[in-house]
């Protein structure tokens, strides 16, 4: 037996972006056999993080995915979403609105910067650094400065200790901004491990006197705003496919281009201009290979005109919330995918 740590994780009451909160339970368990099904649910005081009133404050935190803690002694990090004391989900819970497929596998693209004293790293203390060019995927200390690099390679090994499926981080096109992605099989799995690998580059950052800024556009200017594309693929969309189900579903994805933006994450329309690799927030597009359409289509997707496989949506924003992202495009494809059945 051992004193198991375990970091319950999950997303607070505050809008239009939910914070990360976390505190950890200590029990008694034999960690090398130690799984979800041994995480209790546990309460908390939603008073304190707008989930409650605090005459009535009590909030239930259900473990939904558990991951190893690498930077502690016999610990798990413990993704949870938050219920009402009647087990019922809390209208903050996202989650909750994730219709259950295991066939939808989904990866996310976050971007971010890093920031200290109120800019991000490697500028300089007055005014900007050169324009936008060599930083993308760029390598030496002019492109990515001091210690971004040492954040976001200490953030990877942590991620993949943890069994997240991280699959690659680079810089990103503007200098101090970075990207890494996650992928997950099944529809709750990938935007799971997106949270908790955003909790991990924020505690880690704390070591750094370092900020991690979400926002799709923190600073105006000639410079790319910050994305998390969201690819996404069905059952139906890699094994049958076709141009008439393509076409079907496109039509649905521009019917509902409000609710879309609305689920992407706030204050896009900074971000969606038709610059930088973006499509205008008041239009929709499609196109193969063109990252300035509000859907890329890859080359491998309509190869021999057979439109299967995966496809990308690039207007979520980095702050966006993952449950949100993935619920809406899924409620979408489903849609379109059940005159098929």
């Amino acid at each position: 037996m051992a004193r198991i740590k375990l970091e319950y994780i999950w997303l607070d009451g505050y809008e239009p972006v939910q914070n990360l909160r976390s505190k950890t339970k200590v029990v008694d368990g034999d960690y090398s056999s130690f799984g979800l099904e041994d995480c209790e649910m546990w309460g908390f005081d939603g008073s304190s993080t707008l989930q409650a009133d605090g005459s009535s404050s009590d909030c239930m935190l259900k473990p939904v995915a558990i991951y190893p803690d690498a930077t502690r002694e016999n610990a798990f990090l413990v993704m949870s979403e938050v219920m009402l004391p009647d087990g019922t989900p809390h209208p903050s819970n996202h989650r909750a609105t994730i219709l259950d497929d295991e066939g939808f596998w989904v990866g996310l693209e976050q971007e971010y910067f890093l920031y200290k004293e109120g800019r991000p790293l490697g500028w300089p203390a007055v005014g900007y650094p050169e324009p936008q060019g060599e930083y993308y995927t760029g390598v030496g200390f002019s492109n990515v400065g001091d210690i971004a690099r040492d954040i976001v390679e200490e953030h990877l090994d942590l991620c993949i200790a943890a069994g997240i499926n991280h699959e690659g981080i680079n810089a990103e096109v503007a200098k101090g901004q970075w990207e890494f992605q996650i992928f997950g099989k099944g529809s709750k799995r990938a935007a799971d491990q997106m949270h908790v690998a955003r909790y991990i580059l924020q505690r880690l950052c704390e070591q750094y006197g370092v900020e991690v800024e979400y926002h799709c556009k923190p600073f105006t200017g000639d410079w790319n705003g910050s994305g998390m594309h969201c690819n996404f693929s069905s059952t139906h969309m890699r094994e049958t496919g076709g141009k008439d189900y393509f076409l079907k579903l496109m039509d649905a994805f521009e019917k509902y281009v409000a609710e879309h933006i609305e689920a992407y994450g706030p204050d896009n329309h900074l971000r969606l201009t038709g610059l930088h690799e973006t499509q205008a927030i008041d239009k929709f597009s499609w196109g193969v290979a063109d990252r300035g359409a509000s859907i890329r289509v890859p080359h491998s997707f309509v190869k021999d005109d057979a439109y299967q496989g995966y496809l990308e949506d690039r207007r979520p924003n980095s702050q966006g919330c993952p449950y949100q992202i993935v619920s809406r495009v899924l409620k979408t494809v489903a849609e379109v995918e059940a005159e098929y059945k």
